[in-house]
């Protein structure tokens, strides 16, 4: 089997013989004309016969040109038919990363938004821990909590990752929450959070103050809400993700008192790819919706 001659000079080939002009074809290829001119030289070589025939201001197909003309016309049709059903599939599915407590919290109960603005666009919704990489995982987006955006990687800040004490209304009363120092007495679901020593810092607490011994250690903060909310002590939650639990009585917050190590909920994506139809889409929903939750911390 023969080699195929290099693209660039069938390219170039095809778009002269559909324009009958060496000039138009270069615009249309972003070459020069000299340039274009020499991909034909470079096929016409490998076919052994002229493929245009030169003429005083015009050019016209030779008899082997008009022969290959329509077979290079419906191979390169082929191609952009492909690469256009491809695209369309690629841009009608948006796949999204996202840490378990924004997902859990706020996204799954949002994006039906999303979706409700742009019927045409599947959504696939993961939630993990572990960041994305995206040289190496299927997804369009990611939604991180970080201290700082990664290299190579656009960011949007969408809040600040705060964090205060919350617990049960229950347990408030039998512990006689009133003061930050009485949350000592109060079984922790995680004590060794670094929340917590921060905030008790924050407070006004010895560094060294000691919580009662733990109730368990659950290692998520929405595993630590619930059991929080089912009364087993204290957990160190982000505030903004949890009014619905405090006004409707689950959860109480006893102090405005609100820490912050310098981590925040980004919205992450490559920036080859910042011109992504539907990321640019999600971004321009994403960033307008979350803007009462930065309006929380704002206040």
């Amino acid at each position: 089997m023969s080699a195929l001659p290099p693209l660039t000079a069938v390219r170039a080939f095809e778009a002269v013989a559909r324009h009958l002009s060496f000039t138009k074809a270069a615009d249309e290829l972003g070459m020069t004309q000299a340039a274009v001119s020499y991909q034909i030289k470079i096929l016409e070589e490998r076919v052994g016969a002229p493929l245009f025939l030169r003429k005083p201001r015009q050019i016209a197909l030779s008899e082997t040109g008009a022969r290959l003309a329509p077979e290079t016309a419906k191979a390169f049709d082929i191609l952009r038919n492909a690469f256009a059903d491809l695209l369309g599939r690629v841009e009608s599915m948006l796949s999204i990363s996202s840490v378990p407590t924004f997902a859990s919290h706020w996204l799954a109960a949002n994006i039906g938004l999303f979706q409700f603005a742009h019927p045409e666009m599947a959504v696939r919704l993961e939630s993990s821990s572990q960041l994305v990489d995206f040289s190496t995982e299927e997804f369009d987006v990611g939604i991180r909590a970080t201290s700082g955006p990664t290299p190579g990687l656009i960011a949007h800040e969408l809040l600040r990752a705060e964090f205060a004490p919350m617990l049960s209304p229950k347990l408030v009363e039998e512990y006689q929450v009133r003061e930050p120092r009485d949350l000592l007495r109060v079984p922790q679901i995680t004590p060794d959070d670094p929340w917590l020593c921060k905030w008790l810092g924050l407070a006004g607490l010895p560094s060294d103050s000691t919580p009662t011994p733990p109730f368990s250690r659950l290692g998520s903060q929405g595993l630590e809400a619930a059991a929080a909310i089912a009364g087993r002590g204290v957990a160190m939650l982000t505030p903004q993700f949890y009014t619905g639990d405090i006004a409707d009585g689950r959860l109480a917050r006893p102090f405005e008192l609100t820490g912050w190590d310098g981590h925040i909920y980004y919205l992450v994506y490559p920036e080859a790819r910042r011109n992504s139809p539907k990321i640019k889409a999600f971004r321009d929903w994403l960033i307008p919706a979350t803007e009462s939750l930065r309006g929380q911390q704002r206040s």
